[in-house]
């Protein structure tokens, strides 16, 4: 394997476990502010260049390892950003909806208590 070619492999795997530790820890600011680096570090390892076979099998299945760990983690986010967004447009609706028939019709009653004294 060529050194610039071990060098982009080493970098591509180096982003996709920064990006994977920002998934796995549900921090997607960060990994989304990976996605250059990440995208840099794939064009450079997909270059074009051919992998000798003496240490591409190594760096190959590290890469697809990390790759399938990455797509696990991207769809864990996905779904988790998507329940959030279901909680809050759950709560806004509930919110909104009228309560009441007639002239009393969207106004909700005071929360109260009774005391009573002996």
């Amino acid at each position: 394997m060529s050194k610039d070619l071990i060098a982009d492999g080493t970098l591509l795997a180096a982003t996709l476990e920064a990006e994977n530790a920002a998934l796995t820890a549900l921090d997607l600011r960060r990994a989304a502010g990976l996605l250059a680096e990440k995208q840099r570090a794939v064009a450079g390892f997909a270059s074009g260049r051919v992998l000798p076979a003496t240490g591409a099998e190594r760096m190959v299945r590290r890469l697809e390892a990390l790759a399938v760990e990455n797509k696990r983690l991207l769809e864990r986010a996905i779904a988790a950003q998507s329940r959030v967004i279901g909680v809050i447009a759950s709560a806004a609706a509930a919110t909104e909806a009228p309560a009441g028939y007639g002239s009393t019709r969207g106004l909700r009653p005071a929360a109260f208590a009774v005391v009573e004294r002996a």
